[in-house]
């Protein structure tokens, strides 16, 4: 493993760059130990208080992590908190509806594919209690979003794939906050509503037949009744 000496006014910026690319090159995988601070201010010819700006920025972002008394390690496991900083961009761009809706058109459809592909008897039992509780929430705003949400998560989580699972989270909070209003007024129609619930019924019923197919169409039908009705609230 070797850094180079860095010469720039934005160092920690250059520190945080020769660790990506020494994780890229494969000099360092995950569970590895990162020299001192004092072996990377020799070898990298910066300051003390560079080095720590740039551990801090990577620990912010689950990257790195300190064990007292051991030293600094890129981390084993990557947990939600990784994908935190992406749901705060999503949250602080404006005009974002739109765009938020697209993308989870693209990855709920795949999604739900691999869910009727993976889903365990646990989870296709936990899905039916969402549904339960979304056909009997009909009128209770808080509760049907509630239900409509968990239902979608359980999805994301029995398709086995933990980086969807938690892109999917962080769409959600992003979706959450962009368009909370439009949401409110959707689930106090009765119509919509018992649109939704229909559609939902139809989803969990070709997971429960472990139906990739007909689960990825019954998901884009849904997704475009959705995504016609918000973008109609948005419009006004």
């Amino acid at each position: 493993m070797e850094f180079k000496q860095i010469k720039n006014n934005k160092v920690y910026e250059q520190i945080i760059e020769q660790i990506r690319e020494l994780i890229y090159e494969g000099e360092l995988k995950k569970g590895d130990k990162l020299p001192s601070e004092r072996q990377l201010k020799k070898d990298l010819g910066v300051s003390r208080a560079s080095i720590r700006e740039a551990f801090s920025a990577l620990e912010m972002i689950g990257l790195i992590e300190s064990r007292p008394g051991e030293g600094t390690f890129i981390r084993d496991s990557f947990d939600e908190d990784f994908f935190n900083p992406l749901s705060l961009i999503l949250l602080l761009n404006d005009n974002v509806a739109e765009e938020l809706l697209e993308l989870r058109r693209v990855l709920e459809i795949d999604c739900v594919k691999l869910a009727a592909e993976r889903a365990t008897a646990a989870e296709i039992e936990e899905m039916g209690l969402y549904i339960d509780d979304l056909l009997s929430s009909s009128g209770y705003e808080e509760e049907s979003i509630k239900a409509d949400k968990m239902f979608h998560y359980t999805i994301a989580r029995a398709s086995g794939n933990k980086v969807l699972l938690f892109f999917m989270r962080s769409i959600s909070e992003a979706m959450d906050f962009h368009i909370k209003n439009t949401r409110t007024k959707l689930v106090s129609k009765e119509e919509t509503m018992t649109q939704f619930a229909e559609q939902h019924q139809q989803i969990f019923k070709a997971l429960k037949n472990h139906d990739p197919k007909k689960a990825g169409a019954e998901m884009r039908n849904h997704l475009d009744y959705v995504e016609k009705l918000i973008n109609k609230e948005i419009e006004g």
